[in-house]
């Protein structure tokens, strides 16, 4: 008798005999089997794959694989949740070889159709993508992942995107109360995600040296490593941030070490939601600011780098994405009047100041641009 995990998340029984497979599976007859198990560090266990029958190499299956180890990395533990709840009720009972690109497309088309946003949509298929290369690593399936062929519609963005200028900035700090302040002069400054700042502990500081290391992060309530391997990362810290950290080290009792810089009342982690809707968004509306969120700290620090002179892989380092396009495309705003100061500097380097004269002969050649 064999377990096997329905697409509800389930367990009911089969009379095929399979090898062991991950908590849901046992094979009651293989009692040697057993005994050779017990004799088996648990170390041992951790490191071998699950052995998977042919008969249920099936997408739940996979997913068991994807999520049962812990060097297997996949989003968050919520995220991916809510992302299963999609998946397993379309593919949650086939086997890895049937499912074709051409039913994961129509999927993804589905799912984006029915009013689910880009960005989920392509979770979705990253996800799956996860899924069919832990399963081919570990000699489950044998194909390309279908996965990998899937496109999604052009993204559109929903709203416009906006950066807070220097005086904006300033003015929106003046309303707010501490330590909410300190929180988001340290996004502005930094560009540190929110889930970082709420994680930032005293022993991630170097107040000394004027750095700040990226080890851990909050997500939902919970602590945990930050999104992606390039955000753990060592940042700088200007001046004014280190004076604001230092009078919030000096406050009386403020713990140190593995405490959290920003707790609350009982040591525990804010709620970024709660923060934003309570404490920066009736601050920003009294300044005339209201589409003010975290995310948009994050691309004011990104675009105002830009503008002091910094390069585009220094916002990347600062914002701890693996990919410089995300930066550019995403972070990255022009602002039109460093844009035309830029287009006067320009001109002024072309003209030499002056005009040019109409219909004064021929332009340069080649070679004379390259002396």
């Amino acid at each position: 008798m064999v377990g096997r995990l329905h697409f509800a998340g389930r367990c009911h029984r089969t009379r095929t005999r399979v090898p062991h497979f991950g908590p849901c599976v046992r094979d009651d007859s293989a009692a040697s089997a057993k005994g050779s198990r017990r004799n088996t560090s648990a170390n041992e266990r951790r490191k071998s794959p699950p052995i998977l029958h042919p008969e249920s190499r099936s997408l739940c299956g996979a997913i068991l694989c994807a999520t049962g180890f812990p060097h297997i990395e996949t989003f968050h533990s919520e995220a991916l949740s809510v992302n299963f709840e999609y998946i397993l009720p379309a593919f949650g009972g086939k086997r890895l070889c049937d499912i074709s690109t051409v039913e994961v497309q129509r999927f993804i088309l589905q799912k984006f159709n029915n009013g689910l946003g880009w960005e989920t949509c392509n979770h979705l298929r990253n996800l799956l993508s996860k899924i069919f290369a832990c399963a081919k690593k570990w000699g489950h399936f044998g194909r390309g992942s279908p996965a990998s062929g899937v496109e999604l519609p052009e993204k559109r963005p929903a709203r416009e995107k906006r950066v807070l200028m220097p005086k904006q900035v300033a003015l929106l700090l003046s309303h707010l109360q501490e330590p909410v302040r300190t929180m988001v002069m340290l996004a502005v400054l930094t560009g540190l995600r929110v889930g970082e700042i709420l994680g930032l502990r005293w022993q991630d500081l170097d107040l000394e040296r004027g750095e700040l290391r990226v080890e851990q992060a909050v997500y939902r309530g919970s602590l945990g490593t930050p999104k992606t391997k390039g955000s753990k990362r060592t940042l700088p810290l200007p001046h004014a941030l280190v004076l604001a950290l230092q009078t919030t080290a000096e406050n009386p009792g403020a713990p140190k070490g593995q405490a959290l810089v920003f707790p609350t009342r009982k040591g525990t982690a804010f709620s970024d939601t709660n923060l934003l809707l309570r404490q920066i968004k009736p601050a920003a509306r009294k300044i005339g600011l209201p589409w003010v969120s975290w995310h948009s700290f994050r691309r004011t620090h990104a675009t105002l780098l830009q503008l002091a002179g910094g390069s585009a892989k220094d916002a990347q380092a600062q914002l701890g994405h693996a990919q410089i396009t995300t930066t550019l495309g995403i972070y990255t705003l022009p602002v039109p009047a460093h844009q035309r100061e830029s287009v006067e500097k320009l001109s002024g380097l072309v003209t030499n100041g002056d005009e040019f004269e109409a219909g004064s002969g021929a332009g340069l050649t080649q070679s004379e641009l390259l002396q």
